[in-house]
């Protein structure tokens, strides 16, 4: 079984819970993380030299962000605690809730499989990821990692609920964060009891996060000549959550082109290994596994996957991704690698037809040609391509929750 371990968190003080975390940076554009880097007391202000500086001397800045969150520690706009586990939940403006341990798992685990992955990582992003770690020792945003649920784990959960949190806020997307700290020696022991019987963990979001901290450590390893595998630079900051808590949505796909074939064509092509329904111009949401909606030419089709090709594949990856990218993005539209073409564009969906409408819209404009909706991935597929160490198609999965910045942090000295 993978280790989880309590950590010494460092967190915003109660006065700077609602200016100090932030979403991912990804989420902005320049002009945004431009704005949000003068906001006083904020985690992009405190890494402001690297996503900012006009400096060409990146040792320079990111020694400057250590600087600047140890500055932060001594002025108490952070601070940090003693070991613990701690309880962290999302409560959505649907009322949906996402709740989980953040804890540390080992990279040795992961470097065994106990945690297993679902996706290919870019190794410069991981080499540029790994640096900055090695500089800045801090990890900000947390693994998402999940299992399948406990009762034990949910028992032990449900309590801890009924304290009372130590962070609790609404952030500017109307989610609701609370935060529990769990350092009762009791009671983290009787988490780390009820997590040891769980076989594996699954890397749900973060593949480049843990696969940096693991090339991080690896670096660190050859440069420390007395490694015991306890430095706090083999373990990866995680929020562990159990298939009950998260929710996977669809990422739909369009296209520039249809390589050359005209819409009878292309349909034909599409004929041999689907059977092909129209079904008008009302957007269609697929209903399950193995049903595809596709929006060509002002329609809707829903393209089922034959049970010929759906038997071969089954011990292979019977994915509606793979089944797509092998079947017609590869063999007609002649697409060799979705990793690295351009004529693909993803589009989120929200596991209801809003994605559908949202991928109408994008053809409509007349930018593309064709687009396909793909029911989303279970818990269940997920774990199988896991387990057989299959990698999916990019952009497989849309994984809720997605997880703020800065609101509990790591630090790899301590």
């Amino acid at each position: 079984m993978p280790t989880f371990k309590p950590f010494r968190g460092v967190r915003p003080s109660e006065d700077y819970v609602d200016v100090f975390p932030t979403h991912p940076l990804d989420n902005f554009s320049q002009d945004e993380i431009n704005k949000k880097a003068q906001l006083e007391s904020s985690y992009i202000q405190m890494i402001k030299p690297y996503v900012v500086s006009k400096s060409k001397d990146l040792d320079r800045n990111l020694r400057k962000i250590r600087t600047n969150f140890e500055e932060l520690l001594d002025d108490k706009t952070l601070v940090q605690d003693p070991s613990a586990y701690y309880l962290y939940e999302q409560v959505l403006p649907n009322k949906m809730v996402h709740r989980g341990l953040l804890g540390l798992v080992s990279v040795d685990d992961f470097r065994s499989g106990k945690i297993k992955k679902h996706e290919s990582t870019i190794t410069h992003k991981k080499e540029k990821l790994a640096y900055y770690l090695e500089k800045v020792n801090i990890q900000a945003e947390p693994v998402l990692l999940t299992y399948m649920a406990n009762p034990k784990v949910e028992m032990l959960l449900n309590h801890e609920e009924k304290n009372v949190p130590i962070l609790n806020y609404l952030d500017d997307s109307k989610v609701r964060h609370k935060v529990w700290r769990i350092d009762n020696r009791l009671k983290m022991q009787q988490f780390k009891e009820v997590l040891e019987q769980i076989d594996s963990f699954y890397i749900a979001d973060g593949h480049h996060r843990i696969g940096s901290t693991a090339l991080n450590a690896e670096n660190m390893r050859e440069k420390n000549k007395k490694h015991t595998g306890a430095e706090h630079y083999n373990y990866v900051f995680s929020f562990l959550v159990s298939n009950q808590s998260i929710k996977i949505h669809d990422y739909n796909r369009i296209l520039q082109d249809l390589n050359g074939l005209s819409e009878e064509e292309f349909l034909h092509r599409i004929s041999e290994n689907f059977l092909i329904h129209e079904k008008g111009e009302t957007p269609y949401y697929p209903s399950q596994k193995f049903h595809i909606s596709m929006y060509l030419g002002g329609k809707f089709y829903s393209l089922h996957v034959k049970h010929d090709l759906r038997k071969k594949q089954s011990e292979l990856n019977d994915l509606d991704h793979f089944l797509l990218e092998e079947f017609i993005l590869k063999d007609i539209l002649g697409i060799e690698d979705a990793k690295t073409t351009d004529k693909i564009t993803y589009v989120k969906g929200n596991s209801s037809v809003d994605g559908i409408h949202l991928l109408k819209e994008k053809v409509d404009s007349g930018d593309f040609k064709v687009g396909f909706g793909i029911y989303p991935v279970s818990f269940n597929d997920l774990r199988k391509v896991s387990d057989k160490n299959i990698k999916m198609p990019p952009k497989c999965t849309y994984i809720e929750p997605k997880l703020v910045t800065a609101l509990v942090m790591y630090d790899m000295k301590q």
